[in-house]
């Protein structure tokens, strides 16, 4: 049986298993203490029998006007956890916080172009291209910014692509 809760300081030392991906963005210890810090609602594990970590989302809500949104920042599931909806889940649960929590227009995250797997997953959730970041990752690899429109945009405008690609300077948020 699988339980998702908030994630503590303590989950920080139980999660090897699912950070050992090649493909998982890994953080220092600091960067998860601020995200537990100021957005502990976004930050989510799933666990399994014996407490082991089978996934996690961190998350946040950023943004001003309507380009107010709640972003991924990570989610992850452990290679022997995987096709079990977990990722699924997870991505609902930090869209229902970004909707019925902080009333945001959309969801948004970065994915790496070469990663089709995780590209092809997230537009089975919904999301679509909005643009590509040149350069956004180590080793020069673009992204893109994929979009998720929220019930409060009415229009899902925030989620119409554009054009042209973008340097990871010229993002409006950090």
């Amino acid at each position: 049986m699988t339980t998702i809760r908030r994630f503590t300081c303590n989950d920080l030392f139980t999660f090897n298993n699912v950070n050992l991906d090649i493909l998982t963005e890994t953080y220092n210890l600091p960067f998860y203490l601020q995200y537990l810090a100021r957005w502990p609602e976004y930050c989510l594990l799933a666990e399994g029998p014996g407490k082991q970590a089978m996934g996690y989302i961190l998350g946040k809500a950023e943004g001003k006007g309507k380009l107010w949104h709640g972003h991924v920042t990570a989610v992850t599931v452990a290679p022997d956890f995987r096709r079990q909806n977990l990722a699924r889940k997870l991505m609902n649960m930090l869209e229902e916080i970004t909707d019925k929590v902080h009333n945001a227009y959309f969801v948004d995250l970065f994915v790496r172009v070469s990663n089709s797997v995780a590209i092809s997953m997230y537009k089975g959730f919904g999301y679509s291209v909005y643009r590509t970041v040149l350069n956004y990752y180590a080793g020069d690899e673009d992204a893109y910014d994929m979009r998720k429109a929220m019930p409060r945009d009415v229009r899902k405008e925030s989620v119409v692509p554009l054009t042209k690609p973008v340097n990871p300077e010229d993002l409006e948020f950090d």
